[in-house]
């Protein structure tokens, strides 16, 4: 398979590679890599199965893939050592492969990911349910629009757009498609090999870079009470809530997310609630 690898910035500057979520693109992190600038070569991919990445026709969409794809990214661009963001599943994989690469990893930075979350949170539930109940196309633009409408009610209109201008694509009868493999990521989400679960709390306790965990003051898939025990268990971590923000903050609260990355980045002292 091929990925789409997205750069912005000098080739020459501290690297930083971002990883989106389920159903996300790497153009999701626009925003933020042009805040980066001038100071971050800011490294973006479409994961595999989504945007312009090619879909794995075995369906193999599981975090060991998701971990397996960003070390060939890694050494295709021959980074040696780098900063490292994830959202929701992209976060999951930004866990297990900065506790198994502590060398390569200089700091993590974790947008609304944490044990537990992918199972048992009702974020889980929600998006376990979306994935059932989405359609597979629509008969128009503005159908696409209204659905995304319902299902993103708290973003602005512009992030709504924008996620559909990514995430549909126009079939030649001029109706519109998902742009990722909507039927195989399902199928790996709704009946998952067990054995292929993971459970991430060895990874976070075995994590040595230092790391920023954003939780959203509205999400409804990493629970506060989660934050504080990672951050408990290993003192790399800490954690701030973002308020008015539910799982998607970089959507919802687009400035003070770039605001908290760049100052974690910078090393700078963060503000906000945070333990």
């Amino acid at each position: 398979m091929s990925l789409h690898v997205l750069e912005w910035g000098d080739p020459s500057a501290p690297a930083i590679v971002m990883l989106h979520g389920i159903r996300g693109y790497a153009l999701t992190f626009a925003s933020l890599a042009t805040a980066l600038q001038p100071d971050f070569r800011t490294i973006a991919y479409d994961q595999r199965g989504r945007g312009d990445s090619d879909w794995d026709p075995e369906r193999q969409y599981y975090t060991e893939n998701y971990v397996n794809d960003l070390a060939a990214v890694v050494s295709e661009l021959k980074l040696e050592r780098f900063d490292l963001l994830g959202h929701s599943m992209g976060g999951i994989a930004a866990y297990v492969y900065a506790a198994a690469n502590p060398d390569r990893v200089r700091r993590l930075v974790i947008e609304d990911a944490g044990p537990g979350a992918s199972e048992d949170s009702a974020g889980s539930v929600r998006i376990r349910q979306e994935l059932q109940s989405a359609p597979t196309s629509f008969q128009d633009w503005d159908s696409a629009v209204e659905f995304m409408r319902k299902l993103r009610p708290t973003v602005t209109e512009a992030a709504r757009l924008d996620r559909l201008r990514n995430m549909l694509k126009q079939r030649p009868d001029g109706t519109w498609s998902w742009k990722y493999d909507h039927a195989g990521i399902a199928e790996a989400r709704l009946n998952p090999d067990p054995s292929r679960m993971v459970d991430l709390w060895p990874h976070v306790e075995a994590i040595g870079s230092p790391t920023l965990i954003l939780r959203g003051g509205r999400s409804d898939y990493l629970k506060a009470q989660t934050a504080e025990a990672m951050c408990k268990r290993n003192p790399k971590l800490r954690w701030v809530e973002v308020a008015d923000a539910g799982h998607y903050i970089h959507d919802d609260q687009p400035r003070i997310f770039e605001d908290h990355v760049i100052s974690f980045l910078s090393g700078k002292t963060l503000s906000g609630s945070a333990s």
